[in-house]
């Protein structure tokens, strides 16, 4: 059984070793990317003030709530979908490249994340939150960009 355990081991040993150039040199790749995209940026990274967002435009994009799901159920953005914030590249199948998408967390910094991953990734029509749910909350919701205006909301 030993000599069975050192053959394994050694074979693990040298797997290891010849896959070490490959992540080396993916993980280059990925450098690479992602000191591209930060060379282009604009200043504000793709965020976005919830008084920015007119009430009607929430139903011409994707919005994702990048919680987790306990908090998603708790209360979320009417029309968004719940996609973990780690999850967002596994699923980037569901998430569209022909129309705004707006993703936010509870305070801006996990989903600042998932947006920079989703951005290096080539989803350059996704919007940062600012301030997350809680800011959208704090300055009306839905109705934010109506408050900024000084406009009565309608409901």
């Amino acid at each position: 059984m030993k000599r069975v355990t050192s053959r394994w081991a050694a074979g693990l040993g040298l797997g290891l070793a010849l896959c070490a150039p490959v992540w080396a040199d993916n993980k280059a790749a990925a450098i690479d990317e992602m000191a591209s995209y930060l060379e282009f940026v604009d200043y504000g990274g793709a965020t976005i003030f919830p008084e920015q967002i007119p009430k009607d435009e929430y139903a011409r994009m994707m919005v994702i709530d990048a919680r987790d799901a306990a908090q998603f159920r708790t209360a979320h953005i009417p029309g968004a979908v719940n996609i973990e914030w780690r999850q967002v590249l596994a699923k980037s199948s569901q998430i569209p490249k022909n129309k705004s998408v707006l993703i936010y967390c509870n305070t801006g910094s996990l989903s600042a994340q998932a947006g920079f991953a989703l951005r290096v990734a080539g989803w350059d029509n996704v919007r940062i939150l600012q301030g997350g749910f809680a800011e959208w909350q704090a300055k009306g919701g839905l109705d934010a960009n109506a408050k900024a205006a000084g406009a009565q909301p309608k409901h």
